[in-house]
């Protein structure tokens, strides 16, 4: 298993990355605690020392911040174990058919599957494809009623020009009656797992050779033939509105085809 993140950086599909302080927190109180006790034992009248038992409390203050520091540590070295076992299982999910919590989904091979969950029904959902520079490159008519829906995409833009594989993000923009609150989006991607990586907080997930996700947000896993399958009827789901599967109907995966479900 690879432990550089950076032999599968790509465009993340996500945001969440999150690093803990408290272990400098707890440092930094600790400084301060010794400076101020120090100074207070320097500066004390000799006539009328310190309370023997307020100087006694203030060690045991001592005592408790360091036994904290050290606890963190501690547990610092079991969250990179827990770290290090995660990542071995993951190398397991190399070459399966990953559904991603996100919007930026790997375009392989000219294939490209999302879904899209609406919490309510709406006046109108349209799907807009953009590339990583924030340029539009393809649109169609999404479907309007609550629940989860796939779309697929032949990675053609508006013109039926072949893009390139890479990295494309997924939009989902919808209208609502006036007067009714917004509709809320809920985004998968589907990518093939092409490589394990880890930090000191997290193992990612290579999909294709562009896009970069974190263990956590997998929340399936499916055969390797998964992603190679037409979606919905019998449309190849090339994803120009209009032929079937691509993006419209809404589709539930089949049992046979889920290996197993995961999350953190």
């Amino acid at each position: 298993m690879a432990t550089d993140i950076s032999g599968i950086t790509g465009y993340y599909t996500n945001g969440n990355n999150n690093t803990s302080s408290s272990s400098q927190q707890l440092s930094a109180d600790m400084n301060t605690f010794l400076q101020l006790l120090t100074t207070q034992l320097k500066y004390q009248d000799p006539m009328d020392p310190m309370d023997t038992a307020e100087f006694t409390n203030q060690l045991v203050q001592y005592s408790s911040v360091e036994q904290a520091i050290q606890t963190n540590e501690k547990l610092d070295t079991m969250m990179s174990l827990s770290i290090a076992n995660l990542g071995a299982q993951a190398v397991s999910y190399i070459g399966k058919t990953v559904q991603v919590l996100g919007d930026v989904m790997p375009l392989e091979g000219g294939k490209a599957k999302a879904t899209y969950t609406l919490d309510k029904d709406v006046l109108s959902a349209t799907i807009v494809v953009k590339d990583m520079d924030g340029n539009v490159v393809y649109t169609e008519t999404g479907e309007k009623t609550a629940g989860t829906h796939e779309f697929s995409w032949d990675g053609k833009d508006s013109d039926g020009n072949q893009l390139e594989d890479g990295a494309y993000q997924i939009e989902v923009s919808t209208k609502v009656a006036e007067g009714d609150a917004g509709a809320s989006v809920t985004t998968t991607i589907f990518g093939k797992v092409t490589g394990v990586a880890s930090d000191q907080n997290n193992i990612y997930v290579g999909l294709g050779d562009a896009v970069t996700a974190q263990l956590g947000d997998i929340v399936t896993i499916r055969n390797d033939d998964y992603f190679d399958k037409p979606s919905g009827g019998e449309g190849e789901g090339s994803g120009d509105g209009e032929g079937e599967g691509s993006g419209g109907e809404e589709t539930t995966p089949p049992a046979e085809e889920t290996q197993s479900y995961f999350s953190i």
